[in-house]
């Protein structure tokens, strides 16, 4: 007995080598056989020139989703941080008018709110509106009263005159206009204005309109078309005597260091100013405005983000078509020994490489747009003859393009996974293909 079994085990020993290496193993995952075989289905064949159409235009669709993604993304992120700047820039972040009486004491006010932490610049000032006329035409406009040191410090104002000049304006009668309402009144620096104030002299005859002539002292361009035609900015003093306001002012506005913190500033100002006062925020004064963009932007994001997932339907369809056509293919491959995990990955691969390889090249088209958006635009302007994007329409004189690091990888991790999930079905699809039935009917 025990002869019998040492023989056995002999046997076994002998025999287990040879069986074990005719077992097949496969090949190593991802190895150069399967990306040899993924890359040569990438060039199709004239009978399969359908299946190569469909693939060009999944990648087509991809690298076109995702530039036009990431441009019209950096586009609206511009135009808000643009319209932001302007808007803050001469407007102010906080409005402070008093709650009970007229202003009269601003400039120790004025001087106790700069002196709050934080606080970059408070500007007493007088505002109210008018009409503006010359022997070209005339139009409406919203008068500003400000001292010349507060107009100089104005980021929008100070380092934006265009012609003529600030120097002597406390002093003087002169105003400055913005270039927008010079060019529609056909005015320039050393001209005379009309401003005519609905709100003049009080008269047995009742309440007369203010006219007076102002000499344009200088010009301004802010870069807004809606500012640039529509604010007249005159001397303090000279701006309370023409609107009637005995010693005081209409409001001071403020400006912040960190202007997303204005409520932290509120009680902070309440504090300092020491009587009662209504403040009005830049967020508050501006919330439709900004709020309608922000929608704009995330409705405009879902619908671009359609065509990258059409474009991923596009890769799924190609490949479906592909693994149909290669069924002869697959079952020689299986008969040959290659596994299903190796014709998973050789259809995974080849589907996977349009939709990155798209991906890849929408983000350089993205980047490229977006860094020359504005000569495009001149291009195509001076190409067609027509103004694109209008001043008079969209508020600014250029085009502004704004790439966020955030956005522009979420858009371009959103189309890689697309693309990593399109091939999955249809390589699933390949693996389990029965090598007996493949080559059957072929």
């Amino acid at each position: 007995m025990a002869a019998k079994s040492a023989a056995r085990r002999t046997k076994a020993a002998k025999t287990a080598p040879a069986s074990a290496g005719a077992e097949p193993t496969g090949s190593r995952p991802f190895s150069a056989f399967e990306w040899m075989l993924s890359l040569r289905y990438l060039r199709a064949r004239r009978k399969e020139g359908f299946i190569s159409v469909i693939a060009g235009f999944s990648f087509l669709g991809i690298m076109l989703g995702v530039a036009t993604l990431i441009i019209v993304m950096a586009v609206m992120n511009g135009f808000r941080t643009e319209l932001l700047s302007k808007i803050l820039g001469l407007n102010g972040h906080m409005l402070v008018q008093s709650a009970g009486g007229p202003l009269t004491d601003y400039e120790e006010v004025a001087k106790r709110i700069a002196g709050v932490p934080g606080v970059k610049l408070a500007v007493p000032l007088v505002e109210g509106q008018a009409l503006a006329s010359s022997a070209f035409g005339a139009g409406g406009v919203l008068v500003r009263g400000l001292s010349e040191a507060s107009l100089r410090a104005l980021p929008a104002i100070g380092s934006n005159i265009k012609a003529g000049t600030l120097e002597g304006f406390d002093e003087g009668s002169g105003v400055a206009i913005g270039a927008g309402l010079a060019k529609q009144l056909s005015l320039q620096a050393g001209d005379n204005l009309t401003l005519v104030a609905p709100r003049g002299a009080v008269t047995p005859m009742g309440t007369t309109p203010r006219i007076k002539v102002y000499k344009i002292a200088a010009v301004f361009e802010i870069g807004m078309s809606e500012y640039d035609s529509a604010f007249v900015f005159m001397p303090l003093a000279e701006s309370q005597a023409y609107f009637n306001r005995d010693g005081d002012v209409t409001a001071i506005e403020v400006y912040i260091d960190k202007p997303d913190d204005v409520d932290r500033y509120r009680p902070l100002l309440q504090e300092a100013v020491e009587r009662p006062i209504y403040i009005v925020d830049w967020k508050q004064r501006n919330a439709t405005f900004f709020n309608a963009l922000q929608v704009e932007r995330n409705v405009m994001f879902l619908i671009l983000t359609l065509i990258v997932v059409v474009a991923a339907f596009n890769i799924v369809s190609g490949l479906n078509m592909l693994v149909k056509d290669k069924g002869r293919d697959i079952g020689i491959l299986r008969t040959m020994g290659a596994t299903s995990g190796a014709i998973m990955r050789i259809f995974l691969v080849t589907g996977a490489a349009i939709g990155v390889v798209g991906t890849l090249a929408g983000f350089l088209l993205g980047l490229i747009v977006c860094l020359n958006v504005e000569e495009i635009r001149q291009f195509i302007s001076w190409l067609t003859s027509t103004e694109l994007f209008s001043p008079e329409l969209y508020y600014l004189s250029r085009l502004p393009a704004e790439l966020n690091a955030g956005e522009t990888a979420t858009v371009v991790l959103m189309a890689l996974i697309l693309s990593l999930l399109a091939p999955l079905y249809p390589s699933w699809r390949a693996a389990r293909l029965d090598p007996v039935e493949a080559l059957r009917y072929e």
